[in-house]
């Protein structure tokens, strides 16, 4: 029996819907999903066989899931390798399937969001067929709850930056360090429960200590704060700018994938350039099963390996 009161968010509702589904209709393997990109992400997992985990990322076009998105194949196959789709599908020569469900999952725009979906080894009687209605009944509610966390965790988001603003650096404006690790923090948990993707850029100004002692530290205050209006100008509104060092700079890429985080690296480069200040930078995408704290020090490494190139110049 469902819970009433375990649907008080999209993530908890996620987890009851599974374990109800594994209950009433058995199958190793129930997922929420979400797609990005070329990713399919697992959000929740009920697993019994598999060894699927919560922040695992499959590719998406090998999946059962996106050839029934595409209508190549119905969303309940107790036998699936009877459906050539399915059949073809490489997520089957990867581990054992033998029966399928899938639903999609939609925002508020009616986009795809993602699926819930199951899988078992061997196939299974035709009558679960007549679990559609059911399956179909909790993917719309799933969907529901799941629009109201995304314009929750948008209406947060932009509190967050409220009261964040009292941990700013003085010099530029920008966040702080303890303000930055607050909203990275912050981030990573909307990261985990609705799947956002993000990225961190982490950038060092090429020239801030030989202008502080050539030219004295007015001017490379000077530096710092351009460096800081060349980065508040060329982010898009949700990105979170910060300084948390001397001459070093970060950019969290707020729901941004692979593609939008290269055209925000190229963005960042040009406008630099645009103003003659020399600096190196380093992306990092984040991973689902290692998180934003990881992208950081990844981004701050990829920064590194662009400084030390530049001064081989």
């Amino acid at each position: 029996m469902l819970d009433a009161q375990a649907f008080s968010d999209f993530d908890s509702a996620a987890r009851a819907v599974l374990g109800f589904l594994h209950a009433r209709i058995g199958f190793d393997l129930w997922m929420v999903t979400r797609t990005e990109g070329q990713d399919w992400i697992v959000l929740q997992a009920s697993d019994h066989g598999y060894g699927v985990e919560e922040g695992n990322v499959f590719r998406w076009a090998d999946s059962f899931c996106c050839q029934m998105v595409a209508g190549y194949g119905p969303r309940i196959a107790p036998r699936s390798d009877e459906i050539p789709a399915y059949a073809i599908a490489p997520i089957g020569r990867q581990v054992q399937i033998g029966a399928y469900i899938g639903v999609p999952l939609t925002d508020s725009s009616g986009s795809l969001f993602g699926t819930l979906c199951a899988i078992h080894p061997t196939p299974q009687v035709e009558t679960i067929t007549d679990e559609l209605a059911l399956v179909e009944l909790l993917a719309k509610l799933l969907s529901t709850l799941l629009n109201v966390d995304l314009l929750a965790a948008e209406q947060t988001r932009h509190a967050e930056r409220s009261r964040a603003e009292a941990m700013s650096d003085v010099l530029t404006g920008l966040y702080n360090r303890r303000g930055w690790e607050n909203l990275l923090a912050s981030e990573e948990n909307r990261c985990q429960q609705l799947g956002y993707s993000a990225c961190v850029i982490s950038i060092d100004l090429d020239g801030l200590k030989p202008i502080n002692d050539t030219k004295g530290h007015a001017k490379g205050d000077e530096l710092l704060r351009t460096a800081a209006q060349v980065l508040s100008s060329a982010v898009r509104w949700q990105d979170v700018v910060a300084r948390v060092g001397g001459d070093e700079f970060v950019v969290l890429g707020v729901e941004c994938d692979r593609s939008a985080g290269e055209q925000l690296i190229e963005r960042l480069q040009t406008a630099f350039r645009s103003v003659q200040v020399e600096a190196s930078l380093g992306i990092a995408q984040r991973n689902p099963s290692l998180g934003l704290f990881q992208a950081w020090v990844e981004a701050d490494q990829a920064m590194y390996v662009c400084k030390r190139s530049h001064s081989k110049v």
